[in-house]
């Protein structure tokens, strides 16, 4: 495994030690969803490299995500701590 999958690996388990049981309860009852509503945040956890995410109306597969409405402020914050380090830079137009 590479270094870089390996941490984002560690984040993922990371991130989900984080939460309550009450939040993996609202988390596991937002995965009957079929999608999240425009604006929301959510953080694809196969997908943590590309940081807090926005939807945008496209249905997401919402078994792999952690929407920001069903954790506590507290812990968002402390997910998204986590990921620092293993998100990709924004990219620049300008390159």
């Amino acid at each position: 495994m590479k270094t870089y999958d390996r941490a984002e690996h560690t984040s993922r388990h990371s991130i989900m030690t984080l939460l309550s049981d009450e939040e993996v309860g609202r988390v596991s009852t937002a995965e009957t969803a079929t999608r999240l509503e425009e604006g929301d945040e959510f953080l694809d956890l196969k997908h943590l490299r590309q940081g807090v995410q926005t939807a945008d109306g496209v249905t997401v597969q919402m078994g792999q995500i952690l929407p920001r409405k069903a954790v506590l402020d507290a812990t968002w914050m402390k997910a998204v701590a986590l990921l620092e380090g293993i998100t990709e830079p924004a990219s620049h137009s300008n390159q």
